[in-house]
């Protein structure tokens, strides 16, 4: 590609993936709908909110992303120390639904029966969610993109739940290909095949820019649930981002292809080390991700236009972030998620708002927990007495609380704990645990070779608790793992087996009560000092 090509790429203004400027293989788009009325619409005072969700986004991955950085990163606040609960799509998808951790949810894994869209709307779920209360206070709501893993599967393919107004998402085709699809648009079904255009984060994105038209010129508050594939496997990149980044490698950080795993779990130790063509594959499969997060970087631009546009920005809050994040390479592990490392559990929040200070980062303990109670408070909505998270509005101003005044620990989960009243054909003992994932769903290991998914490969059931500067874990096989994060930031020297006994066994107790906390009772313990080194 030459240098001009190249930079065309690149500078491709994102509406493009609106549809008022067209790739040459298309027929001209219609001219955009004017939006000059939004002005004069009635307004209500309440604030707009965005959220847009990515798919096993890695945090190393967003300064990539050249208008997340100049539109949101540069204008809003970035929380650096946010994480997720459970480090996999559907449970982490359930939890900001609800803003509840996974044993309270009891969506611990994407597969049924134990979990996924059919399990959150068995147990009536939907019923109470951020959208429901949005609803209900007044706001026209929509979602496009991902809901939950295999609401594509289920029979009722025209099913919306409640609480949106608007609803975009695929039931037909795989839910991480971008072409060949069918959406379910508002109980009707609409097909997309594999032209440019029916690229599905465009598709989304457009849905995303005509909602927020129509809802500024109709003078209603809003919310929006957007929610990429991307950079999800297989990491399917728009046609016109196809020839960027073939060369970028995966970060090599000092985990990556770990050389001593002596002091780390069985199943970590009995990896070999990387080859040269896992850590090809790895990298090949890490500039398709950067290819496929150009679409969503587009999307964003093309969002801001339109609020711009239709004199919403000012009173628009706009959430980025990703579902979970991403290993690649990192403690011999190929790809992935779903273990306790912070490759997979630490991702990036973006907040961008009305008087949201800009430019800055917040260090306090955060996680997807905490977005439902706090859509809820910007939007003067009453959040259900069930929520385990806390709102980040005090976060949101120029005088946050300190760290010392803000939440101290937050619980890593994976597998089934005892507050869990699942259904009988749930999996209940240890052994069983193992088989709700593969190690690594994207592991050459395990695609090539399905036989050692539930070998000794295998991750235990897992439960843990992040603490601003400690991790620590347990597992249920009886190991252990702390790590000082202020020395020791990619979790290369495992402190279980030196530290102080009385320290292991107040990090214990803390993770024992976090285990069956509900609501308020999560705050208070999470809120609690546990020792002098934190």
């Amino acid at each position: 590609m030459t240098p001009a090509r190249a930079l065309a790429v690149l500078l491709v203004p994102a509406l493009w993936a609106v549809g008022v400027v067209t790739s040459p293989s298309h027929s001209p788009a219609a001219p955009p709908v004017a939006v000059s009325s939004a002005s004069t619409a009635p307004q209500t005072g309440r604030p707009n909110i965005i959220f847009i969700l990515t798919d096993d986004l890695d945090a190393a991955s967003i300064p990539y992303m050249p208008r997340l950085k100049a539109l949101l990163v540069d204008r809003g606040v970035t929380f650096t120390n946010y994480f997720v609960s459970i480090s996999l799509c559907a449970p982490s998808r359930a939890t900001t639904l609800r803003g509840q951790y996974g044993h309270n949810t009891k969506i611990i894994s994407n597969d049924p029966p134990a979990s996924g869209f059919e399990q959150f709307h068995r147990f009536g779920e939907e019923r109470s969610t951020i959208a429901v209360w949005l609803q209900q206070a007044g706001y026209r709501t929509m979602l496009a993109g991902k809901y939950l893993n295999h609401y594509e599967d289920q029979r009722h393919t025209r099913y919306v739940p409640p609480g949106w107004n608007e609803w975009y998402v695929k039931v037909h085709g795989r839910i991480d290909h971008e072409f060949d699809y069918t959406l379910n648009e508002n109980g009707k079904l609409v097909e997309y095949g594999d032209r440019p255009k029916d690229y599905g984060t465009d598709v989304y994105v457009r849905k995303t820019v005509d909602f927020i038209r129509r809802s500024a010129r109709d003078g209603r508050p809003f919310f929006v649930y957007l929610s990429t594939h991307a950079p999800h496997a297989p990491a399917t990149p728009a046609p016109r981002h196809e020839q960027l980044f073939l060369n970028r490698k995966a970060p090599r950080t000092p985990n990556f292809n770990e050389a001593d795993v002596s002091d780390k779990p069985e199943y970590i130790r009995r990896r070999p080390l990387l080859t040269r063509s896992q850590v090809g594959y790895i990298d090949e499969h890490y500039h398709l991700r950067l290819q496929s997060l150009q679409a969503v970087d587009d999307g964003i631009e093309a969002i801001v236009n339109m609020l711009q546009a239709t004199g919403q920005l000012d009173k628009t809050y706009i959430f980025f972030t990703s579902d979970n994040g991403y290993h690649m390479g990192n403690h011999r592990m190929i790809t992935g998620k779903n273990r306790p490392y912070d490759e997979d559990l630490r991702v990036t929040l973006i907040v961008r708002g009305p008087d949201v200070p800009a430019g800055i980062t917040r260090e306090q303990l955060t996680g997807n927990v905490d977005l439902a109670p706090t859509w809820a408070e910007l939007a003067g909505a009453k959040a259900a007495d069930f929520v385990d998270g806390r709102s980040l509005v005090p976060l949101l101003g120029d005088s946050p609380p300190t760290m010392d005044h803000w939440r101290r620990a937050f619980l890593i989960e994976y597998g089934i704990n005892p507050s869990i009243n699942v259904t009988p054909s749930t999996p209940s003992s240890s052994h069983q645990a193992d088989s709700l994932e593969s190690p690594d769903q994207d592991d050459l290991l395990t695609k090539f070779l399905p036989f050692l998914r539930h070998s000794h490969f295998a991750v235990p059931q897992f439960f843990g608790i992040r603490m601003p500067t400690q991790s620590y874990v347990e597992y249920s096989t009886g190991e252990k793992e702390l790590y000082d994060l202020k020395t020791d930031p990619f979790q290369l020297h495992n402190l279980a087996g030196q530290a102080a006994p009385g320290l292991m066994a107040s990090y214990a107790a803390r993770l024992k009560a976090l285990m069956t906390c509900q609501a308020a009772s999560c705050r208070t313990i999470e809120g609690s000092p546990l020792n002098s080194s934190e």
